[in-house]
């Protein structure tokens, strides 16, 4: 009988892991503390409206056609937190101003002001 010899072994490949990059760290404030400062600049007695706040957001410099979705994500999130007040309106459609009962308790809004947290 003839003897046959054993198929040689592939040597397993070695994946090599790539170095991940560290993650960009984003540059100035935070989507919510820009819709923050916007509303509490707004001398309007029932609020601003949702196109007024992103025009204000559009003159300070932050891309809001790119970005629409994380502006209402971040003005649905503020009104649930109870910074903001929609006077007019549903989800994040309608009129916005600064919650009066919360203005001064919360961090966000004491950061902006420029006190300790």
């Amino acid at each position: 009988m003839a003897e046959v010899a054993p198929a040689p072994a592939t040597p397993a490949k070695t994946t090599k892991k790539k170095a991940s990059k560290p993650a960009k760290k984003r540059v100035g404030p935070s989507i919510s503390e820009l819709i923050v400062k916007a509303v509490a600049a707004s001398k309007e007695r029932n609020g601003v409206s949702l196109a007024s706040l992103k025009k204000s957001l559009v003159a300070s410099g932050y891309d809001v056609d790119k970005n629409r979705y994380r502006v209402k994500i971040a003005v649905v999130g503020l009104v649930n937190k109870g910074t903001l007040v929609q006077t007019k309106g549903t989800g994040a459609s309608g009129s916005f101003k600064m919650n009066k009962k919360a203005e001064g308790k919360t961090k966000l809004a004491r950061r902006i002001r420029g006190e300790r947290a």
